[in-house]
């Protein structure tokens, strides 16, 4: 894939109205909807900001959680849940739209800028075309969440076509949805000049170098529970990687495949054999593939539940639960040397303090690696942040399923959709 594109420095928006694809799904409380983390807000704010200080108008747009868009499928859905048909009224699917609004989202973006953020009731609907067809330079609309339309998931070339309408350009800034060929990540490139965002654009430079220019020597780093989730990765990183380290959950399986006894530790008895043929591929491309040596092990997954160290095989009534120190000594002396490091995928269970050392120290030896480091998942950033060592990473992707695809080397419609520079 081409990774080249134009941005919007490439581009005069005076006078333009930009649709402006952004990644405002934010978490929430349950109870009261308040927005607990605006950190996708903040990260759009540097492109709005240079939208509209050069004079564009800005009709943001974006999805919030998995609104059922129509009542017929909610119907379904609580049917299959147990509930019974009769009982599933339409109140109860506006409900459940309502708690998935937009507003909240409007109000902290407007604060962060200091600006009035127009928020239409709609996304193609009159509410929507009016208050984009009166938007002003220098003025921003957010419309209501992009899956409340049935047309958005789908890509429908209609509701793209009524999307792009309202605008002249379209700039995509959510690069946790790139990897979806949705109407708003993609379906609207076809009627619009397409550019990347700030945000966007950083993703792709910084991922894209490391996959096709990395400096050497290059490290990926995979944890996370399942093998199974990672397959196309490994596979991709075999060709390009010095040194791939696993640990995880997945290890458990690699472990398995190399003979050790794993007890009740995570295992994924039909990717054995898998396991075999990438160990023996990396062997055949001389790459150094490393795992666990010692675990820190538990009878039961709690959180409650007492460490026990065990080296090479682990007890029948045991399952593992974190990588143990010479492991971790293992993993860091590879990390150390390297030029290009990428991590996606914690290193045990990392929600449990006693078992979350392994994922500590991995933050901790990017941090002082001195290497282009690339953190790519959720867990593995939140280890970095909550260390502190956030300043100290040169990148924290801002999309795990699209950091995943992108390891893989798959195409990434939403950034294939845009102009090459």
């Amino acid at each position: 894939m081409n990774y080249n594109k134009k941005t919007i420095n490439d581009v005069d928006v005076r006078g333009k109205k930009v649709l402006l694809r952004c990644d405002f799904n934010v978490p929430q409380d349950k109870v009261t909807g308040e927005i607990t983390s605006d950190k996708r807000i903040k990260a759009a704010i540097p492109t709005i900001r240079q939208l509209l200080d050069n004079g564009a108008a800005v009709i943001a747009c974006s999805h919030l959680g998995k609104p059922v868009a129509t009542f017929d499928a909610f119907v379904k859905k609580q049917v299959e849940k147990g509930k019974n048909e009769a009982d599933v009224t339409r109140e109860s699917w506006e409900k459940s739209l309502r708690k998935l609004t937009l507003a909240p989202v409007a109000k902290r973006l407007s604060e962060l800028l200091g600006q009035e953020v127009i928020f239409a009731t709609d996304t193609i609907g009159e509410d929507a075309k009016a208050k984009a067809a009166a938007l002003q330079p220098g003025q921003i609309l957010l419309l209501e969440n992009l899956r409340f339309a049935k047309g958005e998931t789908k890509n429908d070339v209609e509701f793209a076509k009524a999307l792009a309408s309202m605008a002249d350009v379209f700039v995509s800034d959510a690069f946790g949805t790139v990897h979806r060929a949705h109407a708003s990540t993609a379906g609207v490139a076809a009627f619009l000049p397409a550019y990347s965002g700030l945000l966007v654009a950083k993703e792709i430079a910084v991922m894209g170098k490391a996959l096709d220019n990395p400096v050497r020597p290059f490290v990926a780093i995979l944890g996370g529970a399942k093998v199974s989730d990672k397959i196309a990765v490994i596979n991709n990183l075999l060709e390009k990687a010095d040194t791939i380290i696993i640990g995880g959950g997945m290890a458990y399986t690699f472990k398995k495949a190399q003979g050790f006894e794993i007890g009740k530790s995570l295992l994924e008895a039909d990717r054995i054999d898998y396991a075999k043929e990438m160990i023996a591929k990396a062997e055949a491309n001389g790459v150094k593939l490393l795992l666990p040596v010692d675990n820190y092990c538990a009878k039961e997954f709690s959180a409650d539940a007492e460490p026990v160290l065990f080296e090479g095989d682990i007890p029948e009534d045991y399952m593992g639960m974190d990588i143990g120190p010479k492991t971790v000594a293992l993993f860091s002396e590879a990390v150390k040397g390297a030029g290009t490091i990428v991590w996606n995928g914690p290193m045990g269970v990392f929600e449990f303090d006693k078992f979350a050392n392994g994922t500590k120290a991995m933050a901790q030896a990017l941090a002082d690696s001195g290497a282009v480091t690339i953190v790519g998942d959720g867990d593995s950033a939140a280890a970095v942040e909550k260390l502190g060592f956030a300043d100290k990473i040169t990148h924290i992707s801002t999309g795990g399923g699209a950091s995943l695809e992108f390891l893989e080397g798959k195409e990434l419609p939403g950034v294939a959709c845009l102009l090459d520079a």
